[in-house]
């Protein structure tokens, strides 16, 4: 059958039907705001087609299945959770070194992609801290223990290629001495760990494309030599990276200068 023929040449997870959905689980206002973002605004005000056309050539709908695909659920989905149970962060604050520590902060940071990036950037901001250092006898200087943006890249690099089939969450641990991103699935496609990350294989190129587009993503494929950059000029060491068939985990530990 010619559905059939689709969804097996939909070969990334994201462009799948969401064959449990309908339309009405998507928030549809968030869409048009993103269209505004991702088209230009000629072809939009041009295209009077069904709304669900119009999420199809941006493949966040199947209009054989009439549903949406997993990449319209994780993107404008009401409630995202309720049909892929590993789609949030769990955060963790920890007071040492051990994961045994009581938290000092914790949270289940879950929504549709853009709400959970921006809570993301909020926690970050809260958890970096910056001391003055003089320069000269005129001069100081404000020196973080961890480059913003650093976390920030390796953050969206773990949301844009997890493994969202997978029940278990993003892991995003703050240490006294480090952080830890853990995220499910291990490297995909031509990716390994002799050529990481000078080869990169998108595991969700449609979720990538929307980040793209809303801002979050500058350029494909070099988010992490871009982080092992700002690390080197804040004087952290180089962020470490660990992978299995099951997931990739970096730490990133604070600068001691």
């Amino acid at each position: 059958m010619l559905s059939e023929r689709r969804v097996a040449l939909a070969r990334s997870f994201d462009a799948r039907p969401c064959m449990e959905s309908s339309i009405e689980d998507l928030a549809l206002g968030q869409f048009d705001a993103y269209r505004r973002e991702a088209i230009d605004p000629e072809a939009i005000e041009a295209n009077h087609r069904p709304i669900e056309l119009q999420l199809a050539s941006l493949r966040l709908f199947d209009p054989e299945r009439s549903c949406p695909t997993h990449a319209g659920i994780l993107l404008f989905g009401k409630n995202p959770r309720f049909f892929l149970p590993g789609a949030y962060v769990q955060y963790l604050k920890l007071p040492g070194t051990d994961l045994t520590d009581l938290p000092e902060d914790q949270a289940e940071v879950s929504g549709d992609l853009h709400s959970v990036l921006r809570e993301l950037e909020g926690r970050l901001r809260l958890l970096i801290q910056t001391t003055i250092r003089p320069v000269n006898t005129i001069k100081e200087k404000l020196l973080p223990d961890y480059p913003e943006w650093a976390l920030r890249e390796l953050l969206m690099n773990a949301v844009i290629h997890r493994n969202y089939d997978s029940n278990t969450p993003i892991r995003f641990y703050a240490f006294s001495d480090h952080i830890e991103i853990q995220s499910p699935g291990g490297l995909y496609g031509e990716a390994t760990p002799e050529n990481f990350p000078n080869r990169n294989s998108y595991r969700n190129p449609v979720i990538a494309e929307a980040m793209k587009s809303l801002g979050f993503v500058n350029r494909f494929g070099y988010g992490v030599q871009r982080a092992q950059k700002m690390l080197e000029d804040n004087a952290n060491p180089p962020a470490q990276f660990e992978f299995d068939e099951n997931s990739v985990l970096v730490k990133v530990y604070r600068r001691l200068a």
